[in-house]
């Protein structure tokens, strides 16, 4: 590794510590948000428990309850669904029920 590249590194790993300990601001250019459904709010709308509302959109309870406790999100097509039921809860649990797991 040549020194440049070292020196940036070690500046990048300083910056972080600083941000971490509170001594400085991140730059807001540099920093990336992620919109992540709310999905404990989105099953209790639909009047589902865990289980069931796992069942209708064809996931698991542990994966539902992952989801609501923030230590994964969904992605892709689950992420659209979800998008969808929190639109209009009552309409996408009738439609999801119909149609089976």
């Amino acid at each position: 590794m040549n020194d440049e590249l070292f020196a940036d590194l070690l500046a990048s790993a300083e910056e972080m510590v600083a941000i971490e300990k509170g001594e400085r601001t991140p730059d807001e250019k540099s920093v990336h948000h992620f919109d992540t459904p709310d999905v404990r709010k989105i099953r209790e709308v639909s009047g589902k428990n865990r289980q069931e509302f796992a069942r209708i959109i064809g996931a698991s309870a542990e994966t539902v309850k992952s989801w609501e406790t923030r230590r994964r999100n969904p992605t892709g097509p689950t992420r659209k669904l979800l998008q969808l039921i929190a639109a209009d809860p009552k309409a996408a649990m009738r439609i999801l029920e119909q149609t089976g797991p």
